[in-house]
């Protein structure tokens, strides 16, 4: 009976990966809601989990693919590969029309701006800090300081090395996180109550899933307003890091 049922995991892996990550999504969200009341927003908590289950699967395997390298799990590194990457980075960029961020106003347009120059510049020199020297590692690195999106879009366009890329992940799940706890407990201090700050957070912090988990935690009626701003700052990242921002930082460097 084992041998038959891991036979059909192994065959049906993309369909097994789908379901392991909706159980691992009802579990976040229950411990999320039974024992911070929604503070600590459940994706937080999922992603949390997962480099859990990773670093498991990586020891009990000895492989470089984290859980996916459990055969009844291999779908899982199909499931969070770079094909469903970019999927879902269309998806979400063809919800979005330019003429929204113009009703911002230019406020909006100078937070979207902002956010994005900082968080690459903030990155790239993290980078420099700690021994990478190379524009390529820079840009990756300065990349994953916007958004774990634009990290491994940018570090794949520049034919960056996979340990950079996978560091730009981690520098964005970092991010993505802090933001995610952070804004509840930084709402009330800088005036986050409304439609307009809300895009304006939106457009500095970039990460729409710590900005849509961090809002959700606030006030659920700002979450439209933020992560709109923050699918711009992501598809904007994806645009100017492997061109603009390359050409600057391999200036300086």
């Amino acid at each position: 009976m084992k041998e038959f049922i891991e036979a059909l995991l192994i065959e049906h892996s993309l369909v097994t990966a789908f379901a392991v990550i909706g159980v691992l999504m009802w579990i976040s969200y229950w411990l999320s809601y039974q024992f911070t009341r929604g503070r600590l927003h459940g994706s937080a908590i999922a992603i949390f989990l997962g480099l859990v289950l990773a670093l498991i699967g990586g020891c009990l395997t000895g492989g470089k693919k984290g859980i996916a390298d459990i055969p009844a799990l291999a779908g899982i590194g199909l499931l969070g590969g770079a094909m469903l990457r970019d999927f879902a980075i269309v998806a979400t960029a063809l919800g979005v029309h330019l003429e929204e961020l113009w009703r911002t106003g230019l406020a909006g347009v100078l937070s979207l701006l902002t956010g994005v120059f900082v968080s690459f510049a903030v990155g790239a020199s993290v980078a420099w800090a700690f021994g990478y020297r190379d524009a390529v590692s820079m840009t990756t690195l300065g990349a994953g300081a916007a958004t774990f999106i634009v990290g491994p879009v940018t570090g794949s366009a520049l034919g960056a090395g996979s340990d950079v890329i996978s560091l730009s992940v981690a520098v964005g799940l970092v991010k993505s996180i802090g933001v995610m706890i952070g804004t509840p407990f930084v709402a009330r201090f800088i005036g986050l109550d409304n439609p307009r700050s809300a895009l304006i957070y939106g457009g500095l912090m970039g990460t729409t899933s710590g900005v849509a988990g961090g809002l959700a935690a606030t006030d659920p009626k700002l979450v439209p307003y933020g992560a709109m701003t923050a699918t711009f700052y992501t598809g904007l990242g994806c645009l100017l890091g492997p061109s603009l921002m390359f050409l600057i930082i391999r200036w300086f460097v």
